[in-house]
């Protein structure tokens, strides 16, 4: 490795590494993260010379154990997330750790998108996708990985790199790799030759299938090259690495409408399928009665389903998409004859109400978070996935819903892509006791027993794994699964890639290795470790992510009751800074987890409880005096741009050495002056709402600018005025604060005074709730929001009817219309905030910046910059990880300005970049204003 600090071999950095959405855990002996094809070839050589078993992990959102082993645990997720779209967004090409929605939005341009669409595509990466053949709810078999693949390169377990694209691809593996060129024309002619072989890979493959490996590759394809490149789908990192992939497109199809289908039972869903199959539903997902129970617990349930005495009944949540709107009226108009004569419960429409839609969707999707959220402390969810042939679909979910009720679990649920008789289903499971683990068994082999004797496979979408690397045999006949260990041999003698995975003779491996998830806190034992919070944490390349704070946790717990005091020391002393110092607390992880866990709420929750009661009573003081506290901060900027760079920097580094690491900034030659004084009091006739100015614009002086960069207090108050739109700006403004800081910080008792002291404020300012709060910071809008649960439920509900709006929200509502036009500028590079996320601002944010510029632009791997307040100066490593990729991106082309919505984010940007960002609004008053 060129870089040494890439291997890490740390007890918490391995043990934070190993948990994946598995219910399986394995520790490796090293966590190492590779950057270059030539470096995984090195790895992989060494690794065979030394005996170590290699796995490859990504995104590790997969299900069945294949992300996971106790060799060398390889990265290719932070060095690997190259893309290029190539002939219009026909075709794009990937690297491993981009995750499908990552893909997609550099293709949503080009009205493009990828085939597969597993509902995981937030955080599954094109590695994932590769490796376990992924599809998803739309795609069926024909646009899965497998079939939408045109080229890859991949490493050989050997070192040996093949790109399957170039017209001499196939004669440079025989060159190579002779032995493995010619084993694969050998198994090309078994398969094709026996006709037993022949009907069992066109019967299991005509459904959705991931069992085992992709033996359709021999009849599908001639040449060894290109068949060995169709193995390598869905191989779980079995063969060896994929390093870059090229995919076919589909198009986007904008126009949709769906409906939910409630009918008397099972039999009578599935019946409805043909017809509604040839009518075009491009989407047919099928509900069991309990998941239509778990529906209805819901407020937000469909209609059709209040009510409802669900007995046997079950539903099927139907869509059509088209191209443009006549297409789909025309297809709807269609399709709703034969809704019309299936014997539905209620009405069978189709809404094209996004709205609507989204509660639907919301219906199916919700699913797994009701189930896995409700499940008893210290379970495992299980999503397993099964395909059988369509007219076996109802028996099979029958039976499977009988053998649910004879081992006892009574949570599970049944959904599904119907259309493709691909089902799934949701059970929890304890793995800390022998009986609990035997009662898994016992379940797993008789649903292995129904799934086969219907035809079926036992793995769908999820990829073969080690939960079903037992059975692989079973579901081929020997023949078949000699043909597919002689795969393995030939592409890895040495058997040093993914052991244990896909392929095991030991009829127990998928016992083995079983997790155990202790009960640690309320706030995040629903934890499923699914891994969706990964790609939006901006720590996530740096320290560890939110899946891996609650993964030490209950690391740290097993320690403790395992009486192992010296591993639960080491756990402990990383987690301080890796964990709770580090994290930004944006909570965007709250934004993409499926069981709306709050890791940010967590650490700062435990930053509190580590202050003693003295620095509590400090955090309190500084809240009672806020403004001379404001007034000080600044003071101190400005005489650290007064002395010597170096005497400051010195005297902040010692300051640091002393323990006050999280309190003292690190000194930068980019931290800005201080700020200008808060805008005076302002009482207006007939005011449309009170203008909340944030203490940061006061604490750091605005962005540079070629006007001199007066900040969003006074954008803000201008552009009002020059709308005609009047605003209140309260007394005794100066020492009032949205809490954030303490609330960051976990000083809860000066949070506690500070939310009292502002709440009262604006209780008057706003005549008790009639007008709204307006903020000039995202963040300090967020923070405003949260700000009554710092106080006693009492004192609480006398501050309800308060309203607080972001000043983007209410400059593109109530200012945008009444202005001048504006002069716009030819670009724009656009950041918006984890905030703006949190608000639901976006397109409020977007509305403003197109009104300032003609061309806005925002980074395709956008993300929460991190700056957090203080944090980016307290740990600007943490700053400089989270914005690399988008800084990237920005610095390859020029704009005529940059902006944001919030000040340190507009500092964390700048620094990142070497532009000067500036709020959003300092730009609308500057494009409005009247020409001089």
């Amino acid at each position: 490795m060129s870089e040494p600090a890439r291997v890490r071999t740390e007890l918490p950095r391995r043990i934070a590494a190993a948990h994946d959405a598995s219910p399986y855990l394995f520790t490796p002996r090293a966590v190492v993260s590779a950057a270059s094809v030539a470096e995984v070839g090195a790895l992989m050589a060494g690794a065979r010379a030394a005996g170590v078993p290699l796995t490859l992990r990504s995104g590790g959102t997969s299900l069945a154990g294949q992300a996971g082993g106790e060799g060398i645990l390889l990265d290719v997720r932070t060095h690997w997330r190259g893309a290029e779209v190539l002939d219009d967004g026909r075709r794009i090409r990937l690297q491993p750790g981009l995750t499908v929605r990552q893909a997609n939005a550099r293709l949503a341009r080009h009205q493009r998108r990828l085939g597969p669409d597993p509902a995981s595509e937030a955080a599954c990466t094109i590695g994932g996708l590769v490796a376990n053949n992924s599809s998803g709810m739309n795609c069926g078999t024909r646009d899965n990985a497998y079939r939408t693949m045109e080229s890859l390169q991949f490493v050989l377990a050997s070192g040996t790199v093949v790109d399957s694209s170039g017209p001499d691809a196939d004669a440079a593996l025989r060159a190579r790799e002779p032995d493995l060129h010619a084993g694969l024309l050998r198994l090309r002619d078994q398969v094709r030759d026996s006709p037993a072989a022949r009907r069992t890979v066109e019967r299991l493959f005509a459904m959705k299938n991931t069992m085992g490996y992709g033996l359709n590759s021999f009849l599908d394809h001639t040449d060894p090259v290109e068949v060995l490149a169709h193995l390598m789908i869905g191989s779980e990192g079995t063969l060896g690495f994929v390093g870059e992939a090229v995919f076919r497109t589909v198009p986007v199809l904008k126009h949709t409408a769906t409906g939910l289908l409630v009918l008397a039972g099972m039999a009578e869903a599935t019946d409805a399928l043909p017809a509604l199959l040839a009518v075009g539903a491009r989407t047919a997902e099928l509900l069991d009665a309990a998941s239509l129970r778990v529906a209805q617990q819901s407020p937000d349930t469909a209609q059709v389903l209040r009510g409802l005495r669900v007995e046997r009944h079950a539903a099927l949540l139907v869509e059509f998409a088209e191209e443009s709107a006549e297409e789909l009226a025309e297809r709807t108009a269609a399709a709703q004859a034969v809704l019309d004569r299936l014997p539905v419960v209620g009405s069978a429409t189709l809404v094209s109400d996004p709205r609507v839609r989204s509660r639907l969707w919301h219906l199916r999707k919700g699913l797994y978070t009701a189930v896995a959220g409700a499940r008893r402390p210290g379970t495992t969810a299980l999503l397993e996935d099964i395909a059988v042939p369509m007219e076996r679909l109802t028996g099979t979910c029958t039976r499977l819903t009988e053998l649910f009720g004879q081992f006892g679990y009574e949570d599970a649920v049944i959904f599904g892509h119907a259309r493709d008789g691909n089902l799934h289903f949701m059970l929890t499971q304890d793995f800390d006791s022998p009986a609990e683990t035997a009662r898994y068994a016992r379940f797993t082999d008789h649903m292995v027993d129904l799934v086969l004797d219907q035809g079926g496979t036992l793995k769908a979408e999820h990829g073969t794994g080690r939960a079903m690397a037992p059975f692989v045999r079973r579901q081929y006949g020997d023949e078949l699964y000699e043909v597919m260990r002689e795969v393995k041999r030939l592409c890895d003698p040495h058997g040093v890639l993914n052991p244990g995975v896909l392929l095991d003779e030991d009829p127990t491996v998928h016992l083995r290795g079983l997790k155990s998830v202790p009960p640690v806190d309320p706030a995040v034992d629903a934890c499923v470790e699914c891994g969706y919070c990964e790609p939006v944490c901006p720590t996530a390349d740096v320290t560890t992510t939110p899946r891996q704070r609650i993964a030490l946790q209950r690391e740290i717990a097993l320690a403790t009751a395992a009486g192992d005091h010296e591993r639960k020391r080491a756990l402990e002393d990383d987690y301080a800074y890796a964990a709770v110092d580090s994290c930004a607390a944006d909570s965007l992880c709250v934004t993409a987890c499926p069981v709306t866990i709050d890791t940010g709420a967590v650490m700062k929750r435990l930053r509190s409880e580590r202050h003693s009661a003295t620095a509590q009573r400090v955090g309190d003081a500084v809240a009672r005096h806020w403004g001379p506290a404001v007034k000080g901060v600044r003071t101190a900027l400005n005489t650290g741009h007064v002395l010597p760079a170096p005497l400051v920097r010195g005297a902040t580094t010692a300051l640091r050495r002393m323990g006050a690491g999280d309190l003292v900034p690190a000194w930068t030659d980019d931290v800005p002056r201080g700020g200008p004084a808060r805008p005076a009091a302002r009482q207006p006739a007939a005011a449309r709402g009170v203008f909340f100015a944030a203490c940061i614009g006061s604490v750091f002086e605005a962005g540079e600018s070629g006007t001199g960069g007066a900040g969003a207090a006074t954008a803000f108050l201008r552009l009002c005025d020059r709308a005609g739109v009047p605003v209140v700006v309260p007394e005794d403004l100066g020492g009032l604060c949205c809490g954030t800081p303490w609330q960051s910080k976990g000083y809860t008792t000066g949070h506690r005074t500070m939310a009292s002291r502002t709440l009262e404020a604006l209780w008057k300012a706003t005549d008790q709730g009639r007008l709204p709060v307006v903020c000039d910071a995202s963040s300090c809008t967020h923070g405003l929001e949260q700000l009554p649960e710092a106080l006693p439920e009492a004192e609480r509900r006398r501050y309800t009817s308060l309203r607080f709006v972001d000043s983007v929200a209410f400059a593109a509502e109530h200012l945008l219309p009444a202005l001048p036009e504006p002069r716009r500028l030819g670009s724009l590079a656009l950041h918006p905030t984890c905030s703006t996320v949190h608000l639901g601002v976006e397109e409020a944010l977007r509305e403003i910046a197109d009104a300032v510029s003609e061309r806005v632009s925002v980074p395709d791997s956008w993300g929460c910059c991190a700056f957090a307040g203080d944090r980016g100066m307290l740990h600007p490593e943490v700053t400089a990880s989270a914005t690399a990729a988008q800084a990237t991106e920005i610095t390859a082309h020029s704009y005529d300005a940059y902006a944001s919505s919030n000040r340190t984010c507009e500092m964390g940007m700048s620094r990142a970049t070497g532009q000067s960002y500036r709020h959003i609004l300092e730009l609308l008053d500057e494009v409005t204003s009247p020409r001089r």
